[in-house]
């Protein structure tokens, strides 16, 4: 009885994990239909772009994962290569971190360092691909 309590409590815990997911599943199903690299497409653009021209770190992530979905990688590479590399490892590893605090009901924060890392990599990757226009 004590197990089955403890079971359904952290199945209770995961709500937000699974509403993540359902969320980015919804979303990789739009991209799999529309294509971002169409003009006339209804996909919002980035308002960085839109108001200075010039590209912000995440400019291209959604181009970039209508290619991953559609199985290629070299224009996902080419559209965001910094998050295809770095983001997308990170963003798996803090949500299976999240998910886990999440069923074992632990209170786990992540390490100052990769908050600072994060900046650091995306102001350089932001400077650098406007200054070599990629």
């Amino acid at each position: 009885m004590d197990l089955m309590r403890t079971s359904t409590g952290a199945f209770s815990r995961l709500k937000a994990p699974v509403g993540v997911l359902a969320a980015a599943a919804a979303g990789a199903a739009l991209l799999l239909f529309v294509d971002p690299n169409q003009p006339g497409n209804l996909l919002p653009k980035c308002p960085f772009h839109w108001l200075t021209g010039l590209n912000c770190p995440a400019c291209g992530v959604t181009r970039m994962t209508h290619a991953l979905l559609h199985g290629d990688v070299v224009s996902a590479f080419h559209f965001n290569a910094a998050l295809l590399v770095l983001g997308l490892p990170l963003a798996v590893w803090l949500f299976a971190r999240w998910t886990r605090a999440k069923w074992t009901g632990e209170r786990r924060s992540v390490p100052k360092s990769v908050g600072f890392a994060v900046l650091v990599v995306g102001a350089v990757w932001g400077v650098g691909r406007n200054l070599a226009g990629i």
